[in-house]
């Protein structure tokens, strides 16, 4: 892959390289109910508590990262970057409320969140009544940006995603003919995914042998794996969420199918190897991001992570990360045009709304744009196949397949 230049708010690589060494801290300011002369509030709205938590906290560690770097160099013209968190949890009702205290209390200048698209059909019409830009980091249902004019995005939707990591399965295993699907009925991204993965089965004169509904919540899976395996698939897709994903797996593997097994989003995070543990190992999985993408930013990105959390940053932590970097060069471009503690908070948004659609950004997930609508325009997609160690705990995602 081709190794791109990257320069942040007009600071050369270099110097950004400098100011990771000085090292990253916890950066969740304390809210208050108004903007300071010497800060700028960035909201940011994540699951972690409920069943999303899996994803939410790699995302945090995400903005983590993105905030102490961006005032390590500066902030935006001078401005510290202050991050106000909110837990979401895992339901509509907890993103609702977590988008109303961010709005109305902390006065922010727009949101990354919510985590789940679930949560992100409710939350995210009252941002855009309010005109508040949102960016979600990990939203991938279809219909998402269409929500409204200030809504966007930073997670590729899965139609872009889906035919890459079916073709790798392809690649692996030629001879696959029969595909068995499940996905999780009351989870919006679940069934938006599953709906994609079978459409891309038919494209491909596969056989869709069965469809199973789950639930979220679900922690046994026997009679729909078992009707399943009565039906010999040669792969089984899974659209699902981490911790059902994961018990999906372990039992699907203790009740005897040794085939290729093919993860959506849903698994696409290092928490959920200690739920399937061992029977991880071997799984293929749709990636948006992968570490090993050599772009300068990612280097960056990944050095920086590792630093501070020694471990290998997931799709969800550089996907969070770019979301907070999007909205810090945009209001680095208005700051460049005029005063920013000058302006009303609601003309703020406005622009600041209009401004980030307008860029082009290089990320940890490589070169990316918006559509008008705010739909991310991603060049790189990936897949991995998920490799435990030998405690059966740990493990890495290994590339397999790479686009440009």
């Amino acid at each position: 892959m081709k190794i791109r230049r990257f320069t942040f708010l007009g600071l050369g690589l270099p110097v950004l390289l400098g100011a990771i060494a000085l090292g990253l801290g916890a950066c969740n300011s304390p809210p208050t109910d108004r903007a300071t002369s010497d800060s700028i509030p960035l909201g940011v709205a994540l699951a972690q508590s409920g069943n999303a938590a899996l994803f939410g906290q790699e995302a945090v560690q995400g903005v983590q990262v993105a905030e102490r770097w961006i005032n390590e160099q500066g902030g935006i013209d001078g401005r510290s970057l202050r991050l106000a968190l909110q837990d979401t949890g895992s339901d509509e009702a907890g993103a609702v409320n977590a988008f109303q205290t961010l709005i109305n209390r902390d006065r922010v200048v727009g949101i990354v969140g919510p985590t789940l698209s679930q949560q992100a059909f409710s939350a995210d019409p009252i941002a855009d009544q309010a005109g508040v830009p949102v960016i979600a980091p990990s939203n991938t249902a279809a219909g998402i940006p269409q929500i409204g004019e200030f809504i966007s995005r930073v997670s590729a939707p899965v139609a872009v995603v889906a035919p890459t990591a079916l073709a790798a399965a392809l690649k692996i295993k030629p001879d696959i003919q029969r595909v068995a699907v499940f996905f999780a009925q009351d989870d919006a991204f679940s069934r938006s995914e599953s709906e994609i993965f079978q459409q891309s089965i038919r494209d491909l004169n596969l056989d869709l042998v069965t469809v199973q509904q789950t639930q979220t919540s679900d922690t046994d899976f026997q009679t729909q794996i078992n009707n399943t395996l009565n039906l010999n698939p040669d792969l089984i897709v899974l659209s699902t969420l981490a911790a059902d994903g994961g018990n999906l797996i372990r039992q699907l593997r203790e009740l005897g199918y040794e085939g290729l097994i093919l993860g959506g989003n849903g698994l696409n995070t290092m928490n959920v190897f200690p739920v399937c543990r061992r029977f991880c190992d071997g799984v293929l999985v749709a990636q948006a991001y992968s570490p090993a993408y050599e772009g300068a930013m990612n280097v960056a990105f990944r050095q920086a992570f590792e630093a501070q959390f020694q471990q290998t940053p997931s799709q969800f932590s550089a996907q969070a990360f770019t979301a907070v970097q999007v909205f810090a060069e945009a209001l680095q471009v208005l700051a460049r045009q005029e005063d920013l503690s000058a302006l009303p908070l609601d003309e703020l948004r406005q622009k600041l709304n209009q401004q980030l659609l307008m860029g082009r950004y290089e990320t940890p997930l490589g070169e990316l744009s918006f559509s008008p609508e705010g739909e991310i325009d991603q060049k790189q997609f990936y897949v991995g196949q998920i490799q435990m160690d030998e405690d059966g705990r740990t493990g890495r995602f290994t590339l397999l397949q790479s686009t440009d």
